[in-house]
């Protein structure tokens, strides 16, 4: 049973399936912790029954890609062994993008206490979405995605083959081993890494952990200066600004649109996004012709708010390039073509036999 679902929350559940279903709430019947045959973890949060239909539940208190998964595994092993038909559903305040597709992929109903729902059975179709999430927190919780934790998760999506010890992890990715096991076990508890016999650690899937990642990313994070080099070409741009920070020990790594264009050579860009080491010197902007400038950018400048960005970058063409995971991620709601080349990206490096 998930603690995590008090007597009220499994009410609005219920108050909102039947709201899905055009019923009465108190046609909805509601039971709490059923009878199964697994083990505790294959247990529902709740078993609802209305209109004829069956909807064992499992709830978590987030919608993340994570969380999601874990919801997923365990009400596909009940529904799988349960007797007669039922629908059954993953249930949370708000079930994002990735949640929804997880769900979709598994053939598992979803609904959130936001209004969104999607539930599927013989004589039943419900899509309802576009419903804001009614659950937004202010700040940003700690999370396996933070900054410098994510260097683990970087690590594993970039060796994905490969099983490591936490004393390897942490001498990899520059943490303490004390820092690396506490990660380790977040990771391990949302079901994203598993482990060998040897104890030795990995990627559990790797589209979930990298949709689990890119779901909370948030390049705005980033200290980002703007401005802006005249150029005739965007591919001009790149490689004088690649020529000059190498004349300044710069360490860079080139992203978004202009890394995409690196790694699969992806349509054209007019955006150069740079991680930079450190922001170059002022004799340096003026050598390269970069002035700083919201109107008409052209180039960002970035300072990462972890060198971890730095991770696994290589030299595509002569230009330092961050690493496919990074330019996938950094593409989240970058402007021109960065969704076409983020699904490019994806397809030609992110798969099993690239990653």
């Amino acid at each position: 049973m998930n603690r995590s679902l008090d007597p009220r929350t499994a009410q609005e559940i219920s108050r909102r399936l039947a709201e899905f279903l055009a019923v009465a709430p108190d046609r909805v019947r509601t039971r709490r912790e059923p009878a199964g045959r697994g083990g505790a973890g294959d247990q529902p949060d709740l078993l609802l029954s209305a209109g004829g239909y069956r909807f064992p539940v499992a709830w978590k208190a987030s919608g993340q890609a994570a969380a999601v998964t874990m919801a997923i595994q365990c009400i596909r092993r009940f529904a799988d062994e349960s007797d007669g038909k039922c629908i059954p559903l993953v249930a949370a305040p708000y079930i994002g993008e990735v949640g929804r597709r997880l769900c979709q992929e598994a053939g598992v109903g979803w609904l959130d206490l936001s209004g969104n729902a999607r539930l599927v059975g013989s004589g039943l179709r419900v899509n309802i979405e576009g419903k804001p999430n009614l659950f937004k927190r202010a700040g940003r919780p700690r999370s396996v995605f933070a900054p410098k934790s994510a260097r683990i998760a970087r690590w594993l999506l970039m060796n994905r083959d490969h099983a490591f010890t936490q004393r390897e992890l942490a001498k990899a990715c520059g943490l303490d081993e004390g820092f690396t096991s506490r990660i380790v076990g977040q990771l391990e508890e949302q079901q994203l890494l598993s482990r060998n016999a040897d104890g030795a650690v990995k990627a559990a899937r790797f589209d979930t952990l990298l949709d689990a990642w890119r779901e909370v990313y948030d390049f705005s994070r980033h200290h980002i200066v703007r401005g802006h080099i005249a150029a005739r070409a965007s591919d001009e741009t790149l490689r004088r600004m690649s020529e000059q920070l190498n004349r300044c020990n710069v360490a860079y790594a080139a992203t978004g649109l202009a890394g995409a264009w690196l790694w699969t050579a992806f349509a054209g860009f007019r955006l150069v996004v740079l991680y930079v080491a450190e922001l170059p010197g002022e004799q340096a902007c003026r050598d390269m012709g970069f002035h700083e400038t919201e109107r008409g950018e052209n180039v960002w400048m970035v300072r990462p708010n972890d060198a971890g960005v730095f991770q696994g970058a290589t030299v595509r063409d002569g230009i330092s390039c961050a690493h496919p995971v990074q330019v996938y991620l950094d593409l989240k709601n970058h402007p021109e073509r960065a969704a076409e080349a983020a699904q490019a990206l994806r397809k030609n490096l992110l798969q099993p036999d690239h990653a």
